[in-house]
């Protein structure tokens, strides 16, 4: 009688076991309904794509680049000369600039807008203008400048020119001591 008892509590136990690991798998799209039907911890799911809802692909926006120097013999120039950008869209254009000397220069950017009246749409995320550069003796870098253009720049500009004029800064290197 005594292993008649025990291979019912066996039964039993197992059977519990089995009960509540089912359980335990029925609770995760149970949690996750639960979760969706008040809104707590909802996660995207990954085959929903994310529109960005700030861009305005109604229309299209000619961005112009150029590039001077002044006090500085270096090579300077933008690697494209003009792209066409959505509003709210987040594009990266790249610079390059060449020291021509024989000596490691230190120059800072300064940027311009065309028309003025853009300056106020045109958000610079990164940029080369935001520190000054050191450039060894005919080294050469490729900067790059991450921007947007707002969405409420005004109907009436299509084009922005964005320049650069990169400025010697006298004085900026450690001389040896």
């Amino acid at each position: 009688m005594n292993r008649v008892a025990n291979r019912r509590l066996l039964i039993k136990l197992s059977l519990i076991v089995v009960i509540m690991f089912g359980f335990g798998f029925a609770l995760v799209p149970f949690y996750k309904s639960i979760c969706e039907a008040l809104g707590i911890n909802v996660l995207v799911k990954p085959d929903e794509a994310i529109a960005n809802t700030q861009v305005d692909f109604s229309r299209t926006v000619t961005i112009e680049f150029d590039a001077n120097t002044r006090g500085l013999v270096w090579e300077f120039k933008p690697l494209q000369s003009s792209i066409e950008v959505h509003p709210g869209e987040l594009k990266q254009v790249l610079y390059e600039v060449r020291n021509m000397r024989d000596i490691a220069t230190v120059g800072q950017a300064i940027p311009s807008y065309g028309p003025v009246s853009a300056v106020q749409y045109f958000k610079k995320i990164e940029c080369f203008c935001f520190r000054s550069q050191i450039l060894q003796p005919g080294e050469t870098k490729k900067m790059p400048v991450i921007f947007t253009v707002d969405p409420n720049l005004p109907k009436d500009i299509n084009v922005i020119t964005l320049s650069y004029t990169f400025f010697e800064l006298n004085g900026a290197l450690a001389k040896p001591g």
